[in-house]
């Protein structure tokens, strides 16, 4: 109840601010602020005509698609840069630097090999989250106790076996959480290869907006992609999260 306040609060601020600074005060011009009765606005419209709907849709579609690459991708680079101590040593240093990279670096990229198209937007999607969750493995791997690894050595334990039955359980919570990180980087990711592109999308919708110059729609799209991302995170990882602190007596 006090959130749903919160919340009704800084929405009565914002409009007060909007009404302020365009009809009293004369600051700004309408289309350079929105308000919140115009998103409101903009959002049922939006609504009405199956846009909105159908660029959630297809934003979550390719970026559900895009993570699970990334994971997969991730945790194979993560695994072999913690096994092979020659790649920890000349390949991680590679990987952090190019995890600095903002994702809209690849997007020229993604164009060139790809052209406009879904491919591309997954691309810059895979090398958006793959690299956070290539260090995030390595890292949970890394915090394992190294008495769990010698024991299950001392009683004969396979390479296959120490990592699907030790380490991997070991580190789960510390991994999920590295999951969890590179969900946001991929869903970013996503929102830089979409706005670069005419797939339609949020990103795609959110430039539209700026094109119309419709300032409430880049802020309506700006939302749902804040709502959307934190949705997932919540309905999701913290769930994950949960049951497994949960299982090992941490909650």
């Amino acid at each position: 109840m006090s959130s749903l306040i919160f919340f009704l609060v800084l929405i009565l601020v914002w409009q007060a601010a909007y009404w302020l600074g365009i009809d009293v005060l004369h600051i700004f011009r309408p289309y350079v602020m929105p308000s919140p009765i115009g998103v409101c606005t903009r959002f049922l419209e939006l609504l009405q005509n199956g846009s909105l709907l159908k660029a959630v849709g297809n934003s979550l579609l390719r970026g559900i698609a895009g993570y699970f690459i990334a994971v997969c991708i991730g945790l194979l680079i993560g695994v072999a840069i913690n096994h092979f101590r020659y790649l920890q040593k000349n390949l991680k240093p590679i990987i952090l630097g190019i995890q600095t990279l903002p994702s809209v670096c690849w997007v020229p990229f993604s164009i060139l090999w790809f052209g406009l198209s879904t491919r591309a937007i997954l691309f810059v999607v895979v090398m958006g989250a793959a690299f956070s969750i290539a260090i995030a493995t390595d890292n949970a791997i890394k915090n394992v106790q190294p008495i769990y690894k010698k024991a299950a050595l001392t009683m004969g334990a396979t390479q296959k076996q120490l990592y699907l039955q030790v380490i991997f359980p070991a580190c789960l919570p510390e991994l999920v959480s590295g999951l969890k990180q590179g969900w946001s980087f991929a869903w970013r990711a996503l929102m830089s290869g979409e706005v670069m592109t005419t797939s339609i999308g949020l990103g795609q919708t959110l430039i539209m907006g700026r094109d119309l110059a419709d300032i409430n729609q880049v802020m309506l799209i700006m939302i749902i992609i804040i709502i959307v991302g934190a949705m997932i995170d919540k309905v999701i990882f913290s769930k994950i999260e949960r049951k497994i602190l949960s299982q090992r007596g941490l909650l």
